[in-house]
């Protein structure tokens, strides 16, 4: 079974990357960008458990370690392939 994961920064934090990435594409003429947030990706294959199980599983994973509770928000998408 097959996840991703998806990390942001809550809005309202700061988020220097993403900043410098828009600086970036305006310096390149891509004037249009108005903002840019920077976040994480993440894969994760589980096996061995049932749907319910694992998706539970991925969310405490995001909980305790891939995301930061107070700064970041996540998502999970479920992979079907």
């Amino acid at each position: 079974m097959r996840f991703n994961v998806y990390v942001t920064l809550k809005r309202g934090v700061l988020d220097p990357q993403g900043r410098a990435v828009m600086e970036a594409l305006h310096s390149l003429h891509f004037s249009e960008v108005r903002d840019v947030r920077v976040g994480k990706f993440i894969e994760l294959d589980l096996n061995g458990m049932p749907e319910e199980e694992a998706k539970a599983r991925v969310e405490k994973m995001c909980q305790e370690l891939l995301a930061n509770p107070v700064i970041e928000e996540f998502r999970i998408e479920e992979v079907t392939e």
